[in-house]
This record gives C-alpha cells, structure tokens and sequence, in this order.
C-alpha cells in the first residue's frame, strides 16, 4: 500500500489518540536540528527521519486525595499509566514495521544512555521525550522543566516512537496559549529543592526553549522514590515514611544515597511498585511527585493542591508496611517509640 508523508502522519497521530493519548505531534530531523544530543534521533535508530510522541494523563480523581495523604491509589495509577503509554509506543512501532518503515519504540523512563562518563547512573536518556514533546506542540516546558499541557497540566507521562518514516511536522504551542505564570508552587512543595534558580535554554530546530535547571537528579530520585520524605520543617512529608536529613548541597546527597538506599530496601512495600535498573534490589513507589501533580492550568487547582499538600501531616508506617498520615506531633511520638533496629529503616 502506498501512503503519502501526509496520509501517514494523520494515521499515526489518530493511532495515538484512539490507543489512549490526549496529546500527540511529529518532530523531525530538521524541526530537530541542533538541538541537544538527546534529539539525536540517530541514536536510537539510525536513519531515522521522524519522531511520534504524545501524552497520556494520569487519573486527577487520585490527585487531591493522594497531596492530602489520604489515599495512595495514585502511585498505582503512575505505575500502571506509564507501563500503558509504553505499550502504545510499542503497538505504533509494530504497525510501523508492518507496512514497511522502521521504527524503534521508546520507553516513557528509566531507560539511559550507557556511553555517558558514569553510564545509565547519569541518567540520560536515549531519545528526550520532553523535548519532542515541546518542539512538536503535545506540550511547553513549566517553571519546573515539566512538560505542561492544556488540559492536564503536568500530570502526564510522554512517550515516543522513532522511525525512517518521513512525516509532517507538527508546530509548538503558541506563546499565548501557555499558561505557566511562574507561580513557582511547583519549587516552593519540592521537599528535596531540585529545582534551581537558575533558568536554562536550549536552541532547537532554530527555536528556543527555557526551563528551570533541576540540580542533582538525586535529590529527585532518593525522595520521589521513597527513601525521605521528611520536609526540613517536620511539619509535613510526601507519602515515604523516611526521615532521613535532606542535605543542602548537592554533594552531600551521594552520602545520603549510600546511607539511605540499604536501608531503603529492606522496608516492607506492600503497594505496588516500578523497577529501575538504577537502585539496590531495582523495586521502587512513587511517594513524591509533588511538583508535578500540584501544577495545573487552573491557577485555583493550583493553590487548592498545594494547600492539601503542606497541611496534609506525615506518613509513617507499622511493621507490615502500612501507611498512614499523622500530625507532626504523633508522628514523633509513634517513631520514639519503636525499636531501635526498626527506626534505623527511617532515620539518620
């Protein structure tokens, strides 16, 4: 069967949409060009002329009750959304290959380059699905270097497909349609401080983006991922019972990565969990992020979101792994009164 570039791209974004996307574009060799070695669509096939990617949204009925601590359905449904939008990729590259293109699906995350200086530990991906979602309109970069969407804001997760097939295009979201106005709610819940002060900007395919320049990806990795969670206030925490001390240096945090994790892993999960190649034993939860499900268009949601979050308590947890949110005053008591072995799951 033969099919023009044209046919082709509205077939391949209609495939998305009806598999389970809000959001989907193109981005191609040129609309790529010079961009940063992640946009290198060569590097995940080589010969490839053209990049699908788009946007499945998370289920917001789990948002608030998830910032509140009242209910931790969230961390299955990131799980389980992620694993989803990898199937999509997955099923476009198939149908690709059946009529004839190459095509390599690319995993929503926690799969890295291994030629960087310190291999799949840097955290680098192969193929940036942030970037082609910018470029090619699914979405713009937040303050907090989320991709934003018009509906969902960031909650979200992206995915992509790298092909030989050549097709259309699709543009950026306009200037004006836009809606992140700095409100910096997404810094001000991040309990480990990942975002910076400083802004960064990449020029690709002649146009320029700007984002806030995260700092050590383990600040993100060792509270997302449940080994701390304890706010440096003690007022309130993200859904990790961890109360390990969050550094204010970056360097400090490698300290904290090789007292954390050994313990980390010996903690019950009874919720279920994601594997990443990057952790002892690989088994991790989603207990943060905060700064994702806090931003929303609506600038109400917004601060509604991040009023539950700062008065939402902090998590502890009983022998068997189950969780629950308390006052910061009972939190205290109840870890005060555990043994001595078992808080060392939990605290310096």
């Amino acid at each position: 069967m033969d099919h023009t570039n044209e046919r082709l791209s509205e077939t391949l974004k209609n495939m998305a949409i009806d598999l389970g996307a809000s959001y989907v574009g193109i981005g191609t060799k040129e609309t790529l060009k010079g961009g940063p070695p992640s946009t290198d669509l060569d590097s995940a096939l080589l010969g490839a002329k053209s990049a699908i990617v788009f946007a499945v949204p998370f289920d917001e009925n789990l948002i608030n009750p998830y910032l509140a601590k009242e209910d931790f359905s969230l961390n299955e449904n990131k799980i389980r959304t992620t694993t989803f939008a990898g199937g999509i990729s997955l099923e476009i590259a198939g149908f690709l290959d059946q009529i004839g293109f190459k095509a390599v699906p690319i995993a929503p995350n926690f799969v890295y380059r291994k030629d960087t200086p310190n291999g799949i530990r840097d955290r680098k991906p192969i193929i940036s699905h942030k970037y082609l979602a910018a470029v090619s309109g699914v979405g713009f970069f937040g303050h907090s270097g989320h991709i934003l969407t018009k509906k969902h804001g960031a909650a979200i997760v992206l995915s992509s497909v790298v092909t030989d097939a050549e097709l259309i295009a699709t543009n950026p979201v306009k200037n004006e349609e836009k809606y992140c106005d700095e409100c910096k709610l997404c810094k001000t819940s991040c309990i480990p401080n990942y975002i910076s002060n400083k802004k960064t900007k990449v020029n690709i395919g002649g146009k320029e983006f700007k984002y806030q320049l995260p700092k050590s990806h383990w600040r993100c990795i060792l509270v997302c991922g449940g080994a701390t969670g304890l706010d440096s206030s003690g007022k309130y925490s993200t859904w990790s019972p961890g109360r390990f001390t969050i550094p204010k240096e970056d360097i400090d945090f490698e300290k904290l990565r090789d007292k954390a994790m050994p313990v980390y892993v010996k903690r019950p999960k009874v919720d279920p969990v994601f594997y990443h190649p990057g952790v002892p034993e690989y088994k991790m939860q989603y207990t943060c992020s905060t700064c994702q499900f806090i931003c929303h268009p609506d600038k109400k949601t917004r601060i509604d979101r991040y009023k539950l979050f700062k008065n939402s308590g902090v998590v502890i947890e009983d022998e068997d792994g189950n969780r629950k949110a308390v006052s910061p005053e009972e939190g205290d008591k109840i870890i005060e009164k555990i043994s001595k072995e078992r808080k060392s799951l939990y605290i310096d």
